[in-house]
């Protein structure tokens, strides 16, 4: 009976041991972790650079013609320029269409009257400009300041406006060089308005 016992529990521990080493069925009580995918970073679309620089290159063009205005500028004999703004004018020229590109040159002319400056100037146009300037100013002593305006094209709102004011020993000249963007537009007038040309006051 004893021997029967032993036997009996043998076999029970040798069934159980061969049931802990038995390979399971494939995908038969294997647990498996869940494979969870980043979620992938995506940039949000960012605006496109093109109209900036398109605006950039227009600005950049513009300033160009400025300086190349300015540097063709044609002066009477005489004239020295001054590193900084000199006073006494009285009047500004307002542009009035836009985007526009504004610069501001200055220069003394020792010994000259508004008239004699102004007939020059009138007379010697810069680069390839044509006056606004309609009739000569006259020598009168009872003038002052004088203005001549300068336009790459008839009915333009750009180019350079000169303007002769009497000093204590003789005239000071100020340009007024303006050059519009590419894409530069000008407010309409009201009832059919249109503008005058620059430096026709």
């Amino acid at each position: 009976m004893q021997c029967r016992l032993v036997a009996l529990a043998g076999s029970l521990i040798l069934a159980l041991a061969m049931t802990g080493c038995a390979t399971p069925a494939a995908g038969a009580g294997v647990v498996t972790p869940e494979v969870i995918s980043e979620p992938t970073e995506t940039s949000e679309p960012t605006a496109t650079s093109e109209p900036a620089a398109a605006v950039d290159s227009e600005v950049a063009a513009a300033r160009e013609r400025v300086q190349a205005w300015l540097e063709a500028a044609a002066l009477p004999p005489g004239a020295v320029a001054s590193d900084a703004p000199i006073g006494g004018f009285n009047s500004y020229t307002g542009w009035p269409c836009g985007p526009v590109e504004e610069f501001e040159a200055f220069w003394r002319i020792p010994g000259a009257t508004v008239s004699d400056a102004s007939n020059w100037l009138r007379e010697h146009p810069t680069a390839d400009l044509i006056t606004t300037a309609s009739a000569p100013t006259s020598d009168d002593p009872a003038i002052t300041s004088a203005m001549v305006g300068y336009i790459p094209a008839p009915d333009s709102q750009e180019g350079i406006v000169y303007t002769i004011a009497r000093t204590g020993d003789g005239v000071a000249v100020r340009a007024e060089i303006a050059a519009l963007t590419a894409s530069a537009t000008c407010p309409p007038l009201p009832d059919g308005g249109v503008y005058g040309a620059p430096g026709q006051g």
